[in-house]
């Protein structure tokens, strides 16, 4: 999976208007049948069989010089939307095709009296607020580059930014499988079948969770439930590779203890999170996998968090501005 960084500014009124129209306001299919081929629509409504979807495009450029960076761009890639110094919004790309006749009813047309012709449907969007200075420093881009035109990152940097963010992919459209060349390519398969796995060691992990454990059993910081040791993790409140070396060290406010039976994992995917004060938020994203959504509901819906401080705070905010799954900026 790749990401790819779409300049969207919604101080501008046209990008702010576009945004309104078919991010905030999805897109129904059926409105513009006459418009949209069999083909496209039977995909997009393969993939969204609600009927709507949510939609951005991107012009061919002078001379086309946005062309070739869109043939970069695949379904199942993520895109980021950033503009006034920052990330706001993203998703993954559902479906790409180009109509540049629905794309003038949608958008209309720019100055050069071109449109938004390469279009892409999203799903599984959400909101983010993170600062594009934080994104620099991350992927170590000078300290005065902006996003100027729709670029696809690296693998390299696509990594980095999915560790930041804990980036699930969502619905996509499958590209075609070459089955033949899979199993030839198994089948020609010589190498070894077993390797040696080396990774650096988390040096303070037993010292976090000796401090946060103080017997054989402890309390789930979630759900609340007293458990064995067995079953409770010393969960990083903000990711930890993402914290400087002071805030690793800091083993009174940086972990909590999350149960292995479900709360370690919505809160690390940013299913839910800590409010100021301690509330429980949950992510309106969660409708989408009813067996999380019951998870959340019997065991988390309505609960305050004790371990919730004001020293832990920043660690909690860091959680709802970067993996916490929230609603899409309206």
């Amino acid at each position: 999976m790749r990401i790819v960084m779409q300049p969207a500014r919604r101080s501008e009124k046209d990008v702010d208007q576009h945004y309104q129209d078919t991010i905030v306001k999805p897109v129904v299919f059926d409105d513009h049948a006459d418009v949209l081929d069999a083909a496209t629509i039977a995909q997009l409504k393969q993939l969204f069989p609600d009927g709507q979807a949510q939609m951005w495009g991107v012009v061919p450029g002078k001379k086309n010089v946005n062309v070739s960076r869109i043939k970069k761009m695949h379904p199942g890639d993520w895109v980021f939307f950033s503009g006034d110094k920052r990330v706001y919004f993203g998703g993954t790309i559902a479906l790409m095709w180009r109509n540049k006749e629905l794309a003038t009813r949608l958008w209309g047309t720019d100055h050069n009296d071109s449109t938004w012709e390469y279009m892409y449907a999203l799903s599984g969007t959400r909101g983010f607020d993170i600062p594009i200075e934080e994104i620099r420093t991350l992927l170590d881009w000078n300290p005065n580059r902006n996003i100027m035109g729709i670029s696809v990152l690296s693998d390299e940097e696509s990594d980095t930014l999915q560790t930041l963010l804990t980036l699930d992919p969502a619905t996509a459209a499958l590209e075609p499988a070459d089955t033949a060349q899979e199993e030839a390519a198994v089948a020609a398969f010589d190498g070894e079948l077993e390797r040696t796995a080396q990774r650096a060691q988390r040096g303070e992990q037993a010292a976090l969770k000796k401090r946060l454990l103080q017997g054989s059993t402890g309390q789930c910081a979630l759900c609340g439930r007293t458990l064995p040791g067995t079953f409770l993790i010393a969960a990083h409140i903000k990711k930890r590779a993402m914290c400087s070396d002071y805030e690793k060290r800091d083993l009174a406010n940086i972990a909590m203890l999350a149960c292995t039976f479900g709360c370690d994992a919505v809160y690390e995917h940013g299913y839910v999170t800590v409010a100021t004060g301690g509330g429980i938020q949950v992510s309106p994203l969660t409708a989408e996998i009813p067996e999380v959504a019951t998870y959340i509901q019997e065991k988390l819906v309505g609960r305050s968090v004790s371990w919730w401080t004001p020293s832990r705070e920043p660690y909690y905010l860091w959680h709802r501005t970067h993996t916490f799954k929230a609603q899409p900026p309206l």
